[in-house]
């Protein structure tokens, strides 16, 4: 059943069901950045889900390397921006992943750029805002037209999953604002603390995703 899925979104579907692990899809995994805790319980959780959607300058479990387990090793759907640091695993093995870019900042001007780090035969789609960034943007309640708002990565991870499968349970980890809504930095697994840019409210993003936990449209994976 795709009850109360978009229409614009049909193609962006029919590409990441191609990905899934197993279809119909059942359960999918979003996990944000944050540092988590050890956890072979919830690495485990995440790498049996039909779908794996990581973020940005995401990191995997390599426990062959160092024995440690905290968020699994797959991942089959990656969101992404054009300006993120690219850490070792973003583009491993990309040819075996959907790479679907999200640009917010291009509604109010932002220019395009071609990241070197990017592979030179690097296949993507792309987001369309009118489908994704814009009803996102009105679900939060912002007033983006005037004050040049976005969402974040992983809210829109969160959100466009439940988007493409209806239907299916959404496991949550690693966002921290869930749990820490005036944070004025973000703490990642790889790199620097960076300034949580003035694009976001993560305060109204918590309060949304929260709620979406509360009456059960997605389970989050503490951590």
């Amino acid at each position: 059943m795709r009850s109360g899925t978009s229409d614009a979104l049909a193609p962006l579907r029919v590409l990441a069901d191609s990905y899934a692990r197993r279809l119909p899809v059942r359960r999918v995994a979003v996990v944000g950045n944050a540092p988590l805790t050890e956890s072979g319980e919830r690495a485990d959780a995440i790498d049996a889900c039909d779908v794996v959607v990581r973020v940005n300058s995401f990191v995997v479990d390599h426990p062959e390397r160092d024995g440690r387990r905290s968020q699994g090793s797959r991942c089959d759907l990656v969101l992404w921006s054009r300006l993120v640091v690219a850490t070792p695993d973003l583009f491993d093995r990309y040819s075996e992943r959907l790479y679907v870019l999200l640009e917010p900042m291009r509604m109010y001007g932002r220019p395009e750029v071609w990241p070197p780090s990017w592979p030179a035969d690097l296949g993507f789609a792309v987001a369309p805002n009118a489908a994704v960034a814009i009803p996102l943007n009105t679900e939060l309640g912002y007033a983006w037209r005037e004050e040049h708002l976005a969402p974040t990565t992983g809210t829109t991870a969160v959100w466009l999953a439940h988007r493409l499968w209806p239907d299916a349970e959404i496991l949550v980890a690693g966002l921290s604002f869930l749990d820490d809504p005036d944070q004025t930095s973000w703490q990642h697994q790889y790199g620097d603390e960076v300034v949580v840019g003035p694009e976001h409210r993560i305060a109204a993003e918590s309060t949304l995703l929260r709620g979406w936990a509360d009456d059960g449209r997605i389970r989050v994976l503490e951590g």
